[in-house]
C-alpha cells in the first residue's frame, strides 16, 4: 500500500493524474494458430499449431465463466471455422467476437471484409472490432470501409524495433476516418508498457500495482494475450522460442491472469469493446 501511494503520488505530481468513478477493464485474446515457431526459424505441423492453442482458448473461456469476467475474443476465421463450438461458448458466455484476420501469417485488405463476414455467421454477432495480427499497421480507411466500428492494435510505447508511438493517445480516441482506436494501456506519464510481455515477465505484484493505478488514473486498463501462453506445450524445446516470449505458458500463466483479474475487478468493471463505446457515448 505504502508503495502504491508513493508511486501515484509520484505520477500526480507529473499532472496526469484524475480519479475516475466508473473504472472500466478491457480484457481481450488473440486467438490465432500457433504459428510462433516459424518466426524463430522452427517448423511446426499445422495440426500443433491449432491444436496448441485449442487447448488454450479453451482453458481462457473455462477461466472466464470462473471468475465471471467479460472479454473479447479477436479471432482468425481460419481458426473459428475449425472450431465453431469454441465461438459459440465465447457467445453464450456473454463474450464479444472480433476479427484478427483471416489467418494470422498472411494479410491482404481483402481478409477485412471476408473475416468480418465468417465470424459474424458464425457467432451471430455483429462484428465491430479489428485488431491486426503482431499489431501491424493497417490502413485505416480499408478497415473502416470494410465495416467495423473500432481497432485495437496501438501499443502507445517504445519498443526497439516494434512500437514507436510515444505521441499516441493513451485512451480511446477517433481516427480521422471516424474509426475508433483504442490502445493497449501504458502507465500514464512514464508510458511503462503493460502488454503481454509485460504481464508474464515481471513479478505478479509489480505488474498488478501498476495495473490498478493506471486504471485508477485513467478509467480504462485494456491488455490481450494469446491463448497459447495458457497452454504448457508452447514451451517445448523443439519450438525454439526464446524463454521469455513463453515464460509461465500453461497452468501457472491461468493462475497469473485469476489473480490479475481478482485484484483488477476490486477496482473497476470487466466490459467488452462494444459496451465500452456505448457507455462513453461513442457509438451515437
Amino acid at each position: 500500500m505504502f508503495v502504491y501511494k508513493l508511486l501515484l503520488r509520484g505520477l500526480q505530481k507529473l499532472g496526469h493524474y484524475q480519479k475516475m468513478k466508473n473504472p472500466e477493464i478491457l480484457l481481450s485474446f488473440d486467438i490465432e494458430e500457433f504459428d510462433l515457431p516459424e518466426e524463430y526459424g522452427a517448423s511446426i505441423p499445422e495440426e500443433d499449431k491449432f491444436e496448441i492453442s485449442r487447448r488454450g482458448t479453451q482453458a481462457i473461456i473455462d477461466l472466464m465463466k470462473e471468475t465471471g469476467a467479460k472479454a473479447a475474443f479477436f479471432t482468425t476465421a481460419v481458426f473459428a471455422m475449425r472450431y465453431p463450438e469454441l465461438i459459440r461458448q465465447m457467445v453464450s458466455n456473454g463474450h464479444e467476437i472480433a476479427s484478427h484476420g483471416m489467418n494470422h501469417s498472411t494479410f491482404e485488405a481483402a481478409h477485412l471484409a471476408e473475416s468480418r463476414k465468417i465470424l459474424q455467421d458464425l457467432s451471430g454477432q455483429e462484428v465491430a472490432g479489428f485488431r491486426m495480427a503482431r499489431l501491424a499497421k493497417v490502413d485505416k480507411e480499408e478497415i473502416k470501409a470494410a465495416g467495423y466500428t473500432y481497432e485495437s492494435s496501438l501499443n502507445p510505447i517504445y519498443l526497439p524495433g516494434h512500437y514507436c508511438n510515444l505521441r499516441s493517445p493513451l485512451l480511446p480516441f477517433k481516427e480521422d476516418c471516424g474509426l475508433w482506436q483504442f490502445p493497449v494501456s501504458a502507465v500514464p506519464g512514464i508510458r511503462f508498457p503493460l502488454f503481454w510481455l509485460a504481464f508474464k515477465n515481471m513479478p505478479l505484484f509489480s505488474y498488478s500495482l501498476l495495473a490498478g493505478i493506471t486504471l485508477k488514473m485513467t478509467g480504462y486498463y485494456n491488455m490481450y494475450s494469446h491463448p497459447w501462453e495458457y497452454n504448457f506445450q508452447a514451451k517445448e524445446k523443439r519450438w525454439q522460442i526464446p524463454g521469455f516470449v513463453v515464460r509461465h505458458a500453461g497452468e501457472k500463466q491461468i493462475h497469473r491472469l485469476r489473480k490479475l483479474i481478482a485484484h483488477l475487478g476490486k477496482k473497476g468493471r470487466f466490459i467488452t469493446f462494444q459496451e465500452y463505446l456505448k457507455n462513453n457515448g461513442a457509438d451515437e
